[in-house]
């Protein structure tokens, strides 16, 4: 190649950068323009409602009336309206009409700018969906912003949702505070969680641990999704030969942003001391064997069916290696009242409003 095909090839990738790059801020130029004209039309049908005396009645006209005179305009059936008042009561005035910062309930951190920002940097569907699934707004504002890290679907964040995904990061039982350095040892902590759900797994009792280990990597891409952001699939059943003895790792996977590999062993039943001795030794191999000199070490993740805190903790003291012990469960089913369970809006039916 020659020096000017290779400073072509350079100009090409920049160009494609900067196109792509516009081509993002455009989509979310877009949405954002979509959402404070949502909030805008609930906060005027607020007032008009306020001052007018106006009742529900007037919500079908005006979707009707817009239907009719502005076909081309989508968004606007009467369901969808409902939510853009709903939306404006729930966020308050529009910060296009604010002259100053609104003030938000005492027990929150949050800001009406950082309000602004999540809530019309995500879709839609994704803000009608979280109004009617999570009602506190710390919790709430968690979702958006992990939604926005994770690039979560409605799907994705509906099963999070369901999961109480929020409940669950951070609170493996592990020794990476005393074998990982500062932060580190703190990003490691909270790139985990306990439990795991894995409900989208059909194992019924009784079964081997193998053919749990089987469902995940069948369903591969749901697994990456419930161990989060980062994870990388390195194999399964991974093959350590050392000395005269095969050895084999259920499933060994690469962290990119710890820059690490994660080795993962799955156990039916609980949690035993001996789990933690044979993960430490794994992992022994793994840093001598497959770590680059410029990866951080090896982490190790032991899933149970019940990880017996207390004996966990104890296991976990003079191991050498960092090691994080976490239960798994199949499904996690949440029970709604029965008044409840034909209100609440399927993610098809969001997706259909949004069509009209």
């Amino acid at each position: 190649m020659t020096n000017r095909q290779g400073f072509y090839l350079k100009l090409l990738s920049e160009v494609k950068n900067r196109i792509r790059n516009a081509q993002s801020r455009a989509i979310f130029s877009v949405n954002r323009e979509m959402i404070l004209l949502y909030w805008d039309v609930g906060r005027l049908l607020i007032e008009r409602q306020r001052l007018e005396g106006w009742g529900s009645a007037v919500i079908p006209q005006l979707a009707r009336d817009i239907l009719n005179e502005l076909p081309e305009v989508k968004g606007f059936s009467e369901r969808n309206i409902g939510y853009m008042i709903r939306f404006a009561r729930e966020y308050g005035v529009p910060p296009i009409l604010q002259q100053a910062v609104a003030k938000l309930p005492e027990h929150s951190s949050l800001t009406t700018l950082d309000i602004t920002d999540l809530v019309t940097r995500i879709p839609w569907g994704h803000n009608v969906l979280l109004m009617e699934k999570i009602k506190e707004l710390s919790v709430r504002t968690w979702y958006m912003s992990h939604a926005l890290k994770n690039g979560w679907s409605r799907n994705i964040l509906y099963m999070m949702i369901e999961g109480d995904a929020h409940k669950r990061g951070g609170r493996v039982v592990t020794n990476f505070k005393a074998r990982l350095p500062a932060p580190h040892s703190d990003m490691v902590q909270q790139a985990f969680k306990d439990p795991y759900i894995f409900d989208f797994l059909t194992i019924e009792e009784p079964f081997r641990e193998r053919e749990l280990e089987t469902g995940l990597v069948h369903h591969l891409e749901k697994f990456l999704i419930e161990l989060g952001q980062g994870f990388a699939f390195v194999g399964r059943q991974y093959h350590l030969d050392i000395g005269d003895q095969d050895f084999y790792i259920d499933l060994l996977f690469y962290h990119f942003k710890l820059r690490c590999f994660i080795v993962i062993e799955l156990k039916k039943g609980p949690f035993k001391p001996e789990y933690a001795g044979k993960m430490n030794f794994y992992l022994n191999v793994v840093d001598d064997r497959l770590k680059h000199v410029e990866d951080n070490p090896s982490i190790g993740l032991i899933l149970c069916q019940d990880k017996k805190q207390i004996l966990a903790e104890y296991a976990l003291r003079d191991m050498k290696k960092p090691i994080g012990i976490a239960q798994w469960k199949t499904r996690m089913v949440k029970s709604l009242p029965k008044e409840l369970k034909g209100s609440l809006p399927t993610i098809a039916e969001i997706e259909d409003e949004l069509k009209h």
